[in-house]
């Protein structure tokens, strides 16, 4: 998941200059739809960025596209994720920007806000995608680009201490997952019940699925402020400062974690991270580990819902070739172009209906990933959230380390929060 800081705020009336200038108004969304594409074959030259593995990877994936439109040419740049947040924000002030490329989802608010993104064309089934990973293009109401791959967060545990603790079959809500992390601490040997972040950079990603599963809102006043003290994030921050206060997390947990070798040797057999990680664990667990754990669903309070993240591929305003760009684009967002890039890439395809191919639906524990994405919920997507979430990290820090009341954080995060406000 990508971080980025947000350096450049448009005025308000400049961002409705900009959304007004994206090309005629969208019905349904109330915000604006981007000019439509040809039917043609795309051609000329298209630049294209794209960050770590996934820019390495893509050239082979665009050599088809290519093949499949003759007069093209995708010319792909491979960056590397720290540096990109800096390159793009130059690369947009100086009016250089590629015509197309894959973005970071929390970067979408600060990139529109800029005035730098082409709003997508409705040539693009918005409908298409899973409904979390599709609001991370929305700015406004207005989508720009696609959701291109999609992860999400789910509970890994070790399905065999489990058993040994009394558990056949895994928990489904709140209380239950408690008393199972507590049962393979008492039971099952684990040093830990559970493994979670004990505040610092990125402890959020772990927070929020609790809270999205709780019925908690980040936005206020029709989406206008930010939410951090609700009584629903409270109750939340309460019960995952409880993993820590009552010693079955650790809140001495170090800043670079030993997540695969603890769950591969039992001595956290619970933790929360993507699909990402079945190699990990199955590559240090040896042989037959893989019937050794299983994910679960993330616990319901009032529903189950989770974290959506992955990377956004965006159109840039400035395009020289826009028209071959969004077929590019839309080409990216085909369902049978989707499970050949997850087949290379193993990122997730965000196209609900290629989740249907046998690819994806022979393995149990991507399925479940799947299933989690029908309910997965992003962030919004103002300019300031980076900003914003670094003062909701740092008072989670002060719950899970020196059990600091749950209320008070939340209401000095909210101020925080209101202080830096959401730069629209």
């Amino acid at each position: 998941m990508a971080r980025s800081t947000s350096k450049m705020l448009a005025s308000v009336s400049a961002l409705v200059l900009v959304l007004a200038a994206c090309g005629r108004g969208d019905e349904q969304g109330g915000g604006q739809t981007g000019a439509e594409i040809g039917s043609g074959p795309a051609t000329g030259t298209i630049t294209v960025w794209a960050m770590g593995a996934e820019g390495e990877k893509l050239p082979a994936l665009a050599k088809e596209f290519e093949d499949a439109n003759p007069g093209v040419d995708v010319q792909v740049t491979a960056i590397p994720w720290d540096s990109a947040h800096n390159k793009f924000t130059s690369a947009i002030t100086a009016g250089q920007a590629p015509d197309a490329a894959m973005v970071g989802s929390t970067w979408m608010g600060e990139f529109a806000g800029m005035g730098a993104l082409d709003a997508t064309p409705s040539a693009i089934d918005k409908g298409s995608f899973f409904e979390g990973a599709q609001k991370t293009t929305e700015v406004d109401g207005t989508s720009f680009g696609i959701p291109w791959y999609v992860e999400t967060r789910l509970l890994y545990y070790r399905k065999d201490l489990a058993k040994t603790a009394g558990f056949e079959t895994p928990p489904k809500d709140w209380a239950g997952v408690k008393e199972m992390a507590k049962a393979l601490q008492a039971k099952a040997g684990a040093k830990w019940g559970i493994g979670l972040q004990p505040g610092g950079t990125g402890s959020w990603q772990s927070l929020l699925p609790f809270a999205w599963s709780n019925g908690a809102e980040l936005t206020k006043n029709d989406g206008k402020a930010y939410n951090f003290d609700s009584p629903e994030m409270k109750e939340t921050l309460e019960y995952y400062g409880s993993f820590f206060s009552e010693g079955i997390a650790d809140k001495e947990a170090p800043a670079q974690p030993t997540t695969e070798p603890d769950f591969a040797s039992g001595r956290v057999p619970m933790f929360i991270s993507g699909p990402w990680m079945m190699s990990a664990v199955e590559k240090l667990g040896g042989e037959g580990f893989k019937d050794k754990y299983d994910v679960m669903p993330m616990p319901t309070k009032k529903t189950s819902s989770s974290f959506v993240g992955g990377s956004n591929f965006v159109v840039f305003k400035e395009s020289k070739n826009r028209d071959s760009a969004w077929k590019f684009v839309q080409w990216l967002a085909d369902a049978k172009t989707q499970v050949k890039w997850y087949q290379s890439s193993t990122d997730l395809p965000s196209v609900k209906s290629a989740w249907q191919d046998p690819a994806l639906t022979a393995d149990t524990k991507l399925a479940t990933f799947g299933k989690q994405l029908d309910t997965a919920q992003s962030p919004p997507t103002f300019p300031t959230w980076e900003q914003a979430i670094t003062a909701l990290d740092t008072e989670v820090e002060k719950v899970a380390r020196s059990g600091s009341d749950a209320g008070s954080a939340l209401k000095a995060a909210q101020a925080s929060a209101d202080s830096i406000g959401t730069g629209k």
